[in-house]
């Protein structure tokens, strides 16, 4: 099993974070048995450009980092996608759904029917994807093993059914994929950790902040990658190079 990294763009931080843009990811598995899953499919290809004319933007995307030209680099075409596992509805998460409707969107019950019941109103942002004609969901209720080796966890708090990932790598071991539940490194203690301006839900975001960690010592998590953490992202090996 691979796992391959992508920074599909950036995203300037409130006015009160630090001024470091921060990286909008997508991941992508290819498994043992030659099939490929996505993991968030970022910002919407009609962003590409945009915030040169639009100084105030908050998202920042050219060409190269539109996910399907990154697949396209490892040549793999969104036909070649079965499952995309969609962690939440948010514009930098879900913003190229309907481009995938030969896969499976795999999200969680819960957060499906937030969407369809408008609880959240930024999900409104990505209705044209996630509401696109066409688009088969599976829906999940709770942890789920999807793949062999590859759990998606229920982390509500960011998002009512946000989800996180474990995949069990070869040789490098256990890696999580935080996603929005822990966003960074400073993310990590669950009761002291900020709530950011984003998180709907501070008493789900310490418990699912609590889970995660918990998850990190009984399954020896040997990496944890945190969804929008700068410094982090400067140091991982990014796709076309992969962790194994």
């Amino acid at each position: 099993m691979k796992l391959f990294l992508m920074k599909v763009g950036k995203v300037r931080p409130p006015q009160k974070h630090s001024s470091e843009e921060l990286p909008v990811p997508a991941y992508l598995i290819e498994t043992d048995s030659n099939e490929y899953i996505l993991i968030d499919t970022g910002l919407s290809q009609s962003l590409v450009g945009k915030y040169r004319h639009t100084p105030y933007l908050p998202h920042i995307m050219d060409e190269p980092d539109y996910v399907g030209h990154q697949l396209a680099t490892l040549g793999i075409t969104p036909q070649d996608i079965r499952y995309v596992i969609c962690t939440h509805f948010d514009p930098d998460h879900a913003g190229n759904l309907a481009s995938f409707k030969n896969s499976e969107i795999v999200v969680q019950r819960r957060l499906y029917h937030a969407a369809i019941k408008g609880e959240v109103d930024r999900f409104r942002m990505t209705e044209d994807q996630w509401g696109a004609s066409g688009i088969r969901f599976l829906l999940l209720d709770g942890d789920t093993e999807i793949v062999p080796g590859v759990t998606l966890l229920e982390s509500s708090g960011h998002a009512p059914g946000h989800q996180s990932v474990l995949i069990n790598l070869p040789h490098t071991g256990p890696v999580l994929l935080a996603i929005d539940a822990i966003p960074s490194q400073n993310h990590t203690d669950p009761a002291t950790r900020p709530i950011e301006p984003f998180d709907i839900d501070e008493s789900l975001v310490r418990e699912s902040t609590k889970k995660l960690s918990g998850i990190k010592q009984s399954e020896h998590v040997a990496l944890t990658i945190y969804g929008h953490d700068f410094e982090q992202w400067q140091n991982l090996r990014l796709s076309p190079d992969f962790y194994d």
